[in-house]
């Protein structure tokens, strides 16, 4: 019974670590823990007999999110099995030829072309759906949006962002370093995006491996001479990159692997490691599948290359969620060709587990060559200090239990860090629109103590060498951050009263109240509240809401502090314009015209409109570019009757005459 619950416990963890780790959210551990607790489980389920329901052994992949459409796949799309054992990949092959090739770090996407065209695009998902992003893969910087093969066509291949793209973006952006830790979970989450723009600006890169299916206009297979090497002859006559390989054979796999692994430093594709497959179609398709893997293909996995050094210290850094971080700081070692000194320790139950102390001899490598994290502490003093009060605000830290780990939690109500949300708010394109200031750039910018207050953001100017000096921040990205705050200085009215995340008042309402007062904030400061609610539009809920915000002592202070920085200008006028009133709208997915929902939104709002989140009975319209959608939106409006227009229908029939169509 206890090795029962040991799996329902494992299982668990697999599970919630393998959804950050392929949706792109993050990591809950290192791949050390994640290897030595699957093969804990599959030792377990062999002792037991028993393989539970979800079990990461016989299921692969993420869960799709919620906010693309799915699809279900034709066949499942299933993992490989895996070893680090060279002898053991040469025993597999046996007397075969085989075709090794990479192992991209990716995500898998499933492209169809009927008639030589482009029609669908689908990510690999939880293997039996996906989420279908044929929007954003025709934005791949190399993926043939027609071929010269007028048959239907189904591919599967790796969608990738090289090493060099993934260090540009970063030093341009470096909140997208504290997002995405690496160029496979950058990538995931911009081929996952809901704007196509955010995947074509990211050089998304499709690697294709595989050869689904091929039918001739006359109804028959291909012919691809039952060569798996062939079928990549094919595919790269027909304008694709397909994967790099090697054909092999028991005599020289061992060479070939060495090979490979002498060009992982000069390799600008992530990998994790090799496949090996049957070069023989019809004998790999004889050998059939288990649950989870194929038997016609296996996997090859580095082993990580690992260092000693010494841990000389460690920073504890507080997130907008309270929880206070713990950053290893190491002599610096080099490690795939690049030097690391610093390393995440994750939570307090990795350090207990470790035993870290300062001064110890630490081992340390980079999982899947990438991510600096320790591996063994040699010493194992333990001897490591807990912080017992937060760095950033000096409240009491407490240890917390979360999931199956400890973890270090600010107490403070007032904590800076936790201010984040009004940092973002502020910052946000509806509001001052400051570009680069992302909420993980004003987090580490609040946890290096750079912020504590809103006004505080224009005086960063005056802290560059301290911004420069953070992890990830490099001379032109800073540069963009401050520059973007100078063009903030002169701003609209009604985006400042919307930046200062005052209740219930969002752009809309913030210009209403500009008009009343002709954009002076004195005037506006000083509103009553039967002043505010006679304003049409506003009403008593949300006037009370400002004229609270604006008699509190704090944000007074707050307000003409920001506007000693600021040259406010008179808000865009409605003129009178309510063309919208009465009518409820919608909106979903991605837009031409307008920059975000949020810019839209606003414009209905401003003509006297609504927007809601969820379609019903008294939406007007669902607007949507893709009307063909089987997203929930799409479908509501179908079962209840809701128009679907196009963001160019929906402003033809609504709102001609504005100006820009």
């Amino acid at each position: 019974m206890e090795k029962i619950e040991r799996q329902k416990e494992i299982t668990e963890r697999l599970n919630a670590a393998a959804k950050a780790y392929y949706s792109g959210t993050g990591e809950l551990m290192t791949n050390y823990e994640y290897d030595a607790l699957y093969d804990e489980l599959v030792l377990l389920e062999k002792e037991t007999g028993t393989v539970l329901a979800g079990s990461p052994t016989a299921f692969v992949g993420y869960e799709p999110s919620d906010k693309l459409p799915r699809e279900r796949h034709a066949e499942p799309m299933l993992s490989l099995g895996k070893t680090k054992n060279r002898d053991e990949l040469k025993e597999w092959l046996g007397d075969k030829e085989g075709i090794l090739s990479w192992k991209e770090d990716g995500l898998t996407v499933v492209l169809t072309y009927e008639k030589g065209e482009l029609v669908k695009a689908v990510t690999r998902g939880n293997g039996e759906t996906g989420e279908v992003i044929t929007a954003n893969a025709r934005t791949f910087k190399n993926i043939p949006l027609s071929i010269p093969y007028d048959g239907n066509l189904i591919v599967r291949g790796e969608a990738v962002i090289g090493y060099k793209d993934f260090e540009k973006i970063n030093e341009e952006n470096p909140e997208t370093d504290a997002s995405y830790k690496n160029p496979r979970n950058l990538c995931s989450g911009s081929v996952r995006a809901l704007d196509p723009k955010i995947t074509a600006s990211r050089n998304v890169r499709i690697i294709i491996f595989a050869l689904v299916k091929a039918t001739d206009t006359d109804g028959k297979e291909h012919d691809t001479g039952n060569s798996f090497e062939k079928s990549f002859i094919f595919l790269k006559s027909l304008g694709f990159e397909t994967v790099e390989y090697e054909r092999v054979n028991a005599g020289n796999i061992k060479d070939a692997i060495a090979r490979f692994e002498e060009r992982i430093k000069d390799n600008d594709i992530p990998s994790d490691g090799l496949v090996l497959s049957y070069d023989d179609l019809a004998y790999a398709a004889s050998l059939g599948r288990t649950a989870k893997f194929p038997r016609g293909a296996i996997a090859f996995k580095w082993a990580d290359e690992t260092a000693e050094t010494v841990l000389r210290s460690v920073e504890w850094q507080t997130s907008r969620t309270g929880l206070i971080n713990p950053v290893a700081v190491f002599d610096p070692v080099d490690l795939e060709g690049t030097e690391v000194k610093r390393a995440s320790v994750h939570n307090i139950s990795v350090i207990k587990e470790l035993k870290l102390g300062i001064g110890d001899r630490i081992k340390v490598y980079k999982a899947n060559m990438i991510i600096p994290q320790i591996s063994e502490d040699i010493t194992a003093s333990g001897s490591l200090a807990i912080p017992e009060r937060c760095p950033v605000c000096g409240a009491p830290a407490v240890i917390e239990k979360a999931v199956d780990s400890e973890v270090l939690m600010c107490t403070g109500t007032e904590c800076p860090a936790k201010k984040v949300k009004s940092f973002v708010h502020f910052a946000s394109r509806e509001a001052m629109n400051i570009e680069g200031l992302s909420d993980m750039t004003l987090e580490k910018f609040i946890a290096a103590g750079l912020l504590h207050e809103l006004p505080d953001i224009y005086a960063l100017k005056d802290k560059r060498e301290g911004i420069l000096g953070l992890e990830g921040f490099k001379e032109k990205s800073v540069n963009n951050i401050l520059e973007s705050i100078e063009r903030s200085r002169e701003c609209e009215c009604s985006r400042f009263i919307t930046a200062l995340g005052i209740a219930g008042i969002g752009l809309s309402a913030a210009r209403l109240i500009c008009d009343e007062f002709s954009s002076d904030m004195e005037k506006i400061m000083n509103a009553k509240e039967e002043e505010l609610s006679s304003i049409a539009g506003i009403g008593p809920v949300l006037a009370a809401a400002f004229y609270s915000f604006m008699h509190e002592p704090a944000n007074i202070e707050t307000v003409k502090a920001l506007t000693k920085e600021l040259k406010i200008k008179k808000s865009e006028k409605t003129d009178g314009d309510e063309r919208l009133k009465g009518y409820s709208f919608v909106i979903t997915g991605s837009l031409v015209h307008f920059d975000n929902r949020e810019e839209l939104k606003a414009l209905i709002e401003r003509l006297g409109g609504k927007v809601s989140g969820s379609v019903s009975a008294k939406t007007e319209c669902l607007i949507n570019n893709d009307a063909a959608s089987s997203s929930n939106k799409n479908m509501k409006a179908k079962e209840l009757g809701v128009k679907i227009l196009t963001e160019d229908e929906f402003l033809s029939t609504y709102l001609e005459g504005i100006g820009l169509l």
